[in-house]
């Protein structure tokens, strides 16, 4: 039994900032996203339906929660024209109002404490099957107070299969949770899909191989990739980045 404190020191917690944006075509070969000003999440659903029986509340159903979100950027790469209805027919020369293909991202933002400030820790969103609508663009001229307005993207998105879960069209990883487990090199081994390596391009892992990479990173391993054990026979903890 313990009494309850409030605002300890290192509890004070906060989120802040986005950074690190990257985006996939197909969850392969991601590609950086620079300029990304905000992403905003804009959950949507999840209301509340009462049945009624017997002069009295039955049961309340809740509908299917899902999940839009709002991009504001100076710019977007030139892989994501298609994502917008744009295609280049030659070079210099776009057309608009074409199909628009699915695309998908991942985020990050800082979490912060009053001890560490925003050094505390961090957290990757994974967006999955995101969906752009079209957006107003304003063009001004230019003038004494020069400006330059980010454009805002719509984007909703369809949930993908988890195996035991309901779908879901984003994951977050958190990084304090991952260093409280001793699970930062499985941390790493993903971020390693997310960015890419000096060896491999960035990918976007899906929930189950997510769960491949945690389990494959958390353990040390030789050159060929196997388990290197202790005395008792019990695979190595894997502890490089703790």
């Amino acid at each position: 039994m313990a009494k309850l404190a409030w605002d300890k020191t290192g509890e004070r917690l906060y989120e802040t900032g986005v950074d690190r944006v990257v985006l996939y075509k197909s969850r392969t070969k991601g590609v950086p996203w620079n300029g990304v000003t905000s992403i905003n999440e804009s959950p949507s659903g999840a209301e509340p339906t009462s049945l009624w029986a017997n002069n009295g509340k039955y049961v309340v159903l809740l509908s299917v929660e899902e999940l839009d979100l709002t991009i504001e950027a100076y710019t977007y790469p030139d892989n994501f024209m298609k994502c917008l209805g744009k295609e280049e027919i030659s070079p210099g020369v776009t057309i608009g109002q074409q199909d628009r293909e699915h695309f998908s991202l991942s985020y990050r933002t800082l979490i912060g404490n009053d001890e560490d400030g925003q050094g505390y820790g961090y957290k990757i969103h994974l967006v999955y099957d995101g969906l752009a609508s079209p957006t107003e663009k304003e063009n001004a001229t230019v003038n004494d107070s020069p400006d330059v307005s980010p454009f805002s993207l719509e984007v909703t998105t369809t949930p993908v299969s988890i195996e035991g879960l309901k779908p879901t069209a984003m994951i977050t990883l958190d990084s304090t949770k991952f260093k409280k487990a001793g699970l930062m090199n499985a941390l790493k081994g993903i971020e390693d899909a997310l960015y890419g390596t000096e060896k491999g391009n960035a990918w976007l892992p899906l929930f189950s191989e997510i769960e491949e990479l945690i389990e494959f990173h958390r353990y040390m391993r030789d050159s060929k990739g196997d388990l290197l054990m202790d005395s008792a026979g019990k695979p190595l903890q894997s502890s490089t980045y703790e």
